[in-house]
């Protein structure tokens, strides 16, 4: 009357979370893809160098700001639990797999800080001056894009 298969609460939060991680991870990777390769039709760029022109350069802005990005959502938005991970990864995956399905290029960044304003607001536990510079540089971003964009143009045409 042993039995074959004992786990806990513990052990099966410690699988989700796994899971919702890798979920995050695939629905990066379905969001991402067709943006790349967009980049690279565009820029008349295909095969072999192409694609290992962008895993270099995906490779140095990983090692250049990763630590960092990956500080700033895991402890400087909100104190999290086990639980909350969780439930940031499962919201940042539903909802980036779902954008992916309607051909929406929604940022997986901005959709898991998203949800991570959500839990930190709702606990009463944000870290206000940590989230108004995550979206001054989000505001900030798209005009600042246009302008630059803007600017090349003129000076290349």
């Amino acid at each position: 009357h042993t039995p074959v298969l004992t786990s806990s609460a513990s052990d099966w939060l410690d699988g989700l979370h796994i899971f919702s991680g890798a979920a995050v991870c695939f629905a990066r990777g379905l969001n991402d893809t067709p943006k790349i390769a967009a980049l690279l039709l565009l820029g008349h760029l295909s095969g072999a160098s192409a694609s290992s022109l962008v895993a270099v350069a995906m490779l140095l802005g990983g090692i250049l700001t990763a630590k960092r990005v990956s500080k700033t959502m895991s402890k400087d938005i909100t104190p999290m639990n086990p639980r909350e991970g969780l439930t940031a990864n499962l919201v940042t995956s539903i909802l980036v797999i779902g954008a992916s399905k309607f051909g929406l290029p929604v940022s997986t960044t901005h959709v898991s800080c998203g949800a991570l304003f959500g839990l930190a607001t709702g606990k009463g536990q944000a870290q206000w001056r940590t989230i108004t510079g995550i979206v001054l540089s989000w505001l900030g971003t798209l005009p600042l894009a246009i302008l630059i964009a803007y600017l090349l143009s003129q000076i290349f045409s």
